[in-house]
């Protein structure tokens, strides 16, 4: 099961110089998939348990674009462990003008992750 969220990063997710967008929030957003597939394959919202490994591997700035993906890769009797990619799909051009954005012809991997959310068996309403 997979999900895929689009969300423009505003200057109220800025939070070092610059613009830059604080890690937390793609995590903030990794959570919201986990949220939305928890639902879709248990009727319940979960909780979310650890992240096993999270990886930041290029910047994201107030007015960029970004898609997030997440997928159940196991689902054990209660466990649900999932990877999440943030992409980045448009970056904002403020060297140009405060409203200037490109459209990237490849889209760039900013942040990876893997974690663990957990649904009670008394919580899981659907069969899977």
């Amino acid at each position: 099961m997979k999900t895929i969220l689009k969300m423009r990063m505003s200057n109220q997710d800025a939070h070092y110089g610059g613009n830059l967008v604080d890690g937390a929030k793609i995590l903030a957003l990794f959570g919201d998939a986990a949220t939305e597939l928890l639902i879709r394959l248990d009727g319940d919202e979960g909780l979310f348990r650890a992240y096993e490994s999270v990886d930041f591997l290029a910047p994201v700035y107030a007015g960029d674009f970004v898609e997030i993906e997440a997928e159940i890769i196991e689902a054990g009797n209660t466990s649900r462990k999932m990877e999440f990619y943030c992409y980045k799909i448009i970056a904002a051009r403020p060297d140009i003008s405060p409203s200037a954005c490109d459209t990237l012809e490849e889209r760039i991997l900013t942040t990876k992750a893997v974690g663990t959310c957990i649904v009670p068996k008394e919580l899981q309403r659907y069969e899977g």
